[in-house]
């Protein structure tokens, strides 16, 4: 989760919202990691899920990640989600929720073909001051 957060923090240097995501197989090996881009990549799907995600896939070769975890900072949201449902990542780990745009509840609608194992909270109070701290900046 550290490297996640160092994707975050990137991130928000770089001006995008503060989200960052690692791949990593079972064992704890990382294979990708990303942090948002969609400010710089003009681009409203390039979310740090996404990028990590498919990132994974071109590295290892293959469009599915069955036995592959996925660390990040915020609650997913939709479109996250069901990309992780497609690419069939086994856990998910994230920190805080994300009570306007969090999406983990698509996972329980009829919908989605497959669920992850799912662990939330992790370092939640550090992603959350991270966040606020950001759009703080932002505020006049």
């Amino acid at each position: 989760m550290d490297i996640a957060f160092e994707e975050a923090e990137a991130a928000a240097a770089r001006g995008e919202v503060p989200v960052g995501a690692v791949v990593t197989d079972k064992a704890g090996k990382i294979v990708s990691q990303a942090g948002n881009r969609t400010r710089e990549f003009n681009d409203p799907t390039a979310h740090a899920e996404v990028l990590a995600i498919h990132a994974a896939c071109a590295e290892l070769g293959s469009e599915r990640l069955p036995e592959y975890n996925l660390y990040v900072t915020l609650e997913p949201c939709t479109m996250c989600a069901a990309t992780m449902s497609f690419a069939r990542i086994a856990r998910l780990y994230y920190g805080a929720d994300d009570g306007k745009m969090g999406g983990v509840a698509y996972f329980s609608k009829a919908i989605c073909h497959h669920r992850p194992e799912i662990y939330d909270g992790i370092s939640a109070d550090r992603s959350t001051k991270l966040l606020k701290t950001f759009f703080a900046s932002r505020r006049y």
